[in-house]
């Protein structure tokens, strides 16, 4: 009964973090895209800036833009807001908060047999990162000493499904500029969908710069995991349940843990604690469902 109420609460917090993110659907009918207030805010998660419904700005699209603008500034805004979301939370906005996060997860439940990811592809993201959001929106300037949007202009798969796919429905002289740069959104639009079915948060996984710089601050987040040593009779069931494949016991602080809770949940010892506060072995025995 805990584990579904867990995962009930995770999935409200979900989709009221993507309801929040995409709060204008209106602007879906006439292809526009909100322009107020908010969106001089970064949504914590994965957001196109694009989409007609974005209440908020993309962090990964903003920090590439301060950064490749003409006198090349680099965005202590953004970063620190990065920063602090790292700091508090980790790769749990992952899992509470991103709703291209939430996204993925809908298309794993969809019945077909589930597929094990390759370790060596979850360094992926970091490549991403790198070259894509830092190095290449600097090194890569036009005729006026800008930058490229690299990540969002050529790679991401979020941007081409909210902000690509509805702007050029409805707006036929978009269409009309279709080329090969869109085939290539395109197909890796289609390759994530396709790897999200089989794989569980495969963009996750393997693409998403915006996770990298999470899971970095994963190992001091305050939103975090501890293990009891004392209680742990190191069944495996905590990392049987983990669909990130992360084992939460020998390493807590994993840059792929999402802190969803399910590892938590599954332990028959109580010997996991996911919080804010720093785990208290007499606080657990008073109350072992914390």
């Amino acid at each position: 009964m805990l584990k579904i109420q867990q995962a009930v609460k995770r999935k409200i917090f979900q989709a009221v973090a993507f309801g929040f993110s995409n709060a204008h659907l209106l602007n879906f009918k006439g292809g526009r895209i909100y322009q107020g207030k908010w969106k001089n805010f970064c949504n914590p998660g994965l957001n196109c800036y694009s989409c007609p419904a974005a209440s908020l700005s993309c962090p990964i699209g903003a920090l590439q833009a301060v950064n490749g603008s003409m006198e090349f500034n680099f965005s202590f805004y953004v970063t620190g807001l990065l920063l602090a979301f790292g700091v508090l939370f980790g790769r749990g906005i992952c899992g509470w908060f991103c709703p291209f996060g939430l996204f993925q997860e809908l298309l794993h439940k969809i019945p077909v047999p589930k597929l094990k990811l390759w370790k060596g592809f979850l360094y992926l993201k970091y490549i991403m990162l790198v070259v894509f959001v830092l190095i290449l929106p600097v090194a890569v300037t036009n005729f006026m000493g800008m930058g490229k949007p690299t990540f969002c202009q050529f790679i991401c798969p979020a941007g081409t499904l909210t902000g690509g796919l509805p702007l050029l429905s409805s707006h036929q002289e978009l269409r009309q500029t279709i080329g090969k740069l869109f085939s290539l959104k395109m197909f890796i639009l289609i390759a994530v969908i396709a790897g999200c079915i089989f794989i569980y948060r495969f963009f996750c996984k393997t693409l998403c710069p915006l996770g990298a710089i999470y899971g970095i601050m994963n190992n001091i987040s305050i939103y975090h995991i501890e293990t009891d040593k004392d209680k742990c009779v190191s069944c495996g069931k905590c990392k049987a349940v983990c669909k990130m494949d992360v084992n939460p016991v020998e390493k807590p602080g994993s840059a792929e843990c999402i802190r969803c809770g399910e590892c938590v949940q599954a332990c028959p010892k109580n010997a996991l604690y996911l919080g804010f506060k720093t785990y208290n072995k007499k606080e657990v025995k008073k109350n072992p469902d914390i």
